[in-house]
């Protein structure tokens, strides 16, 4: 993917799969690519279509969510990009969970109770249900792995403050909880999800994106009482399924290791599964869109001057 270089541009960020455009201090352009992260490593091949998956699946929670809690978003120029207003971004990511699955069950599965300063309950089994979503926030790394912290370091290091913490635990729990009623609409668990929110002067905004594959873990309503008594695995739709087959392949991001190939093959599994996701959460049929980058760029930029 090109680096545009839009009217009023001032600064630009390539993230691990968004490349990001900062226009005249003011507004965020997000063009969302194709590549694909895991253990906040950038794979080598990007998957067909990701990039419009997401970005359309983040437009279509924010605004879902939009009276719960305000958002940076604006307009949606091309199917996988975004335009919105220009945040100070809050450096720590809101992670929520209403399952004990992935990072939360290898903790408690090592043996350990306590996670980010959250005390967990005896006698789960992989994927049960909480009593009640626990939050377990990660500190926002410019570069690197996130690291999970506890409310308790976040307030005392000053990361933010108690008065903007306790608004974020609101909204986060709001949102976790109307995603889940979205997904359950659609035969889906929301089994756990992250945030990441700013602020335009004191207001507290919501950043990002929201509820898609790359942010969250879905499991199938459909089947899951009857997996959890016979201690199956969960029939789920998530990023996962390229962590595990990482793991399996001995890469989780360590010195040393080197990412398996990635076959055509194998490649087509999971441009699929992002559809699949895609159509199960929206409840629409994907409809797939190419654009050239010249097209990407006149759209963005007509948005754009209709904006100023």
């Amino acid at each position: 993917m090109s680096i545009y270089q839009f009217p009023g541009q001032t600064n630009y960020y390539k993230g691990k799969v968004r490349d990001v455009y900062s226009i005249a201090n003011k507004w965020l352009v997000m063009v969302a690519s194709n590549r694909i992260s895991a253990f906040d490593v950038i794979l080598p091949r990007p998957i067909p279509f990701k990039g419009q998956v997401l970005n359309q699946i983040a437009a279509y929670m924010l605004k879902a969510t939009a009276d719960i809690c305000p958002n940076w978003l604006m307009d949606t120029p091309t199917p996988n990009s975004a335009i919105g207003k220009k945040c100070e971004p809050l450096k720590v990511e809101m992670v929520i969970r209403g399952n004990l699955t992935g990072h939360a069950w290898r903790t408690y599965n090592s043996g350990s109770r306590t996670l980010c300063g959250v005390t967990l309950p005896e006698g789960l089994k992989e994927n049960d249900y909480f009593p009640t979503p626990i939050i377990t926030p990660t500190t926002k790394a410019a570069v690197g792995h996130d690291e999970d912290i506890s409310k308790e370091e976040i307030i005392n290091r000053n990361i933010v403050s108690a008065e903007d913490y306790a608004m974020l635990e609101q909204y986060t729990r709001a949102l976790f909880e109307r995603g889940r009623q979205l997904a359950a609409n659609q035969g889906l668990i929301l089994v756990d999800t992250k945030y990441e929110f700013g602020k335009i002067g004191d207001e507290i905004v919501l950043m990002d994106e929201i509820h898609t594959p790359d942010s969250s873990r879905y499991f199938y309503a459909d089947g899951f009482e009857e997996r959890q008594a016979k201690a199956e695995k969960q029939k789920q739709l998530s990023k996962e399924f390229v962590r595990e087959w990482l793991i399996a392949n001995n890469f989780m991001g360590k010195e040393g290791q080197q990412v398996p190939e990635m076959t055509d093959e194998w490649i087509n599994t999971i441009s699929k599964r992002y559809i699949e996701l895609y159509e199960k959460v929206i409840g629409e049929k994907f409809i797939p869109q190419e654009l050239s980058e010249a097209e990407i760029y006149a759209a963005i930029t007509k948005a754009l001057e209709q904006m100023s």
